[in-house]
């Protein structure tokens, strides 16, 4: 197994060469963890981590269906698909490409794209265990051990900000 990388806001990290894996407690059902993960990227998606950047940035979301995309839409309406859905299975299992290569180049060709799995499996508490792979970092050439140590860093704020919008979009449970 990789590198363990504990964390105390409840984001932990498991890391191997070409993968990641990231796994939080989330305080809500699996379908919500689901709808905010897939629904609600513009509320918990770094800005900065797009191509058009904050203060250009109009949309952000992904097409909830197989086949779907991952797309941001920029100044003067530009859509950049960043990724394709391959598996939507509500509120269990989401699997998606990720086409950014380590240059924030697109990557047209998803034989050559990473990829990302997330689980989503309830407890017994009414809480979700979220459990996230991008795997595949092989795929990325030369730049992949170092692009998965970006992504590291990455997918840590990511699922903190993930986190926090569930936690405050969560039912009060009283």
């Amino acid at each position: 197994m990789g590198q363990q990388k504990p964390d105390p806001e409840g984001v932990h990290q498991d890391v191997d060469r070409y993968s990641l894996r990231c796994t939080l407690l989330v305080p809500a059902p699996a379908e919500q963890a689901f709808a905010v993960f897939t629904g609600s990227l513009a509320d918990w998606w770094v800005r900065e981590y797009t191509w058009s950047g904050p203060a250009a940035l109009a949309e952000l979301g992904m097409e909830p269906r197989a086949g779907g995309m991952l797309y941001e839409i920029g100044p003067y309406g530009f859509r950049g698909d960043w990724g394709r859905v391959l598996t939507w299975d509500p509120p269990r299992r989401l699997v998606f490409t990720w086409q950014l290569g380590p240059d924030r180049v697109p990557v047209p060709d998803p034989a050559r794209a990473s990829e990302v799995e997330v689980l989503f499996l309830p407890d017994e508490s009414g809480r979700t265990r979220i459990e996230l792979e991008h795997r595949h970092f092989d795929r990325h050439g030369e730049a992949a051990e170092g692009y998965r140590a970006a992504l590291t860093a990455g997918w840590h704020e990511l699922l903190g900000r993930y986190l926090d919008t569930v936690t405050r979009t969560a039912p009060d449970p009283h």
